[in-house]
């Protein structure tokens, strides 16, 4: 296994200022999630403002965790931001989901994507770069319809490549940041702005999202291709190979795969209630 290297990121004026600005505005609990979210609904342009502000925080957290040192972490939180906002114009208080279980989803994306777009910290050869930034969408992909961080095996089968090969990609293209970072006048800490820990909202927003997919999977595949969606990717039920799976069918590894691209072309197309926990966009 490799060793992830860790980053240490210096915090300029500038970020300090929001840091000790976004710690002015208060937590939410979840009944005040809940009304907001119901004024949300109706329309209400302060609502939207309040969970947003209330969950500035998160987007701090969530950037730190991407942060490099040549690009500024205000740049990532302000695409983070971008994610929030959208978290919040989709977010329903009718889930029983904390809404920072939700727009986590969302800040992660946001700051994924403008991360592949602006920098890459070591130049590759054309080919390369091209395979990175599909291994990049796939894992994404994966993250979605497994509601975890997918495996490089996982990701490998995905796209038909050797796991070595796919491993040795992503360390190319992967900077870690460590958490136990201070901001570098040492008055604040960033853990006093970062609230810490997994969200114990995490398994019933899995639960939640689990359903839901159930649920399209019920409304738009036939039997077969639900077969070979459930089992793919453990919905029901232990992960099947596209080896184990043929087998299964007695069908070939091939026809399985086929099924598998037909079967989630259709998703696709019908994911938009899902949105970001599935496999829409």
């Amino acid at each position: 296994m490799s060793r992830k290297r860790v980053v240490k990121y210096s915090v300029g004026r500038e970020e300090i200022a929001y840091l000790r600005e976004i710690k002015r505005y208060k937590l939410l609990s979840p009944e005040e999630e809940r009304e907001l979210g119901k004024r949300i609904r109706r329309g209400d342009p302060e609502a939207r403002e309040r969970l947003i502000t209330a969950n500035l925080r998160l987007v701090v957290k969530i950037a730190l965790q991407f942060s490099v040192p040549d690009i500024p972490l205000l740049d990532l939180i302000q695409e983070g931001n971008i994610g929030l906002i959208r978290a919040a114009e989709k977010f329903d208080y009718r889930r029983n989901i904390r809404f920072s279980t939700y727009a986590a989803w969302w800040i992660r994306q946001a700051i994924h994507r403008a991360l592949m777009n602006k920098r890459r910290p070591i130049r590759l050869p054309n080919r390369k770069e091209d395979v990175l930034r599909k291994i990049e969408k796939a894992k994404q992909l994966l993250e979605q319809r497994l509601m975890r961080e997918p495996s490089t095996e996982e990701i490998a089968e995905l796209l038909g490549m050797e796991t070595e090969e796919v491993e040795e990609l992503i360390n190319l293209g992967q900077e870690v940041v460590s958490l136990e970072t201070q901001i570098n006048d040492g008055s604040m800490d960033l853990h006093d702005v970062c609230p810490g820990g997994a969200s114990p909202e995490e398994e019933v927003c899995r639960k939640a999202c689990r359903e839901d997919t159930l649920t399209l999977i019920q409304r738009t595949l036939d039997s077969r291709e639900s077969e070979v969606v459930l089992h793919r990717y453990a919905l029901t039920g232990p992960r099947y190979t596209l080896k184990t799976l043929s087998e299964h069918l007695g069908i070939s590894p091939e026809t399985v795969r086929q099924i598998e691209i037909r079967a989630l072309r259709k998703l696709r197309e019908r994911a938009e209630v899902v949105g970001d926990y599935v496999l829409s966009r």
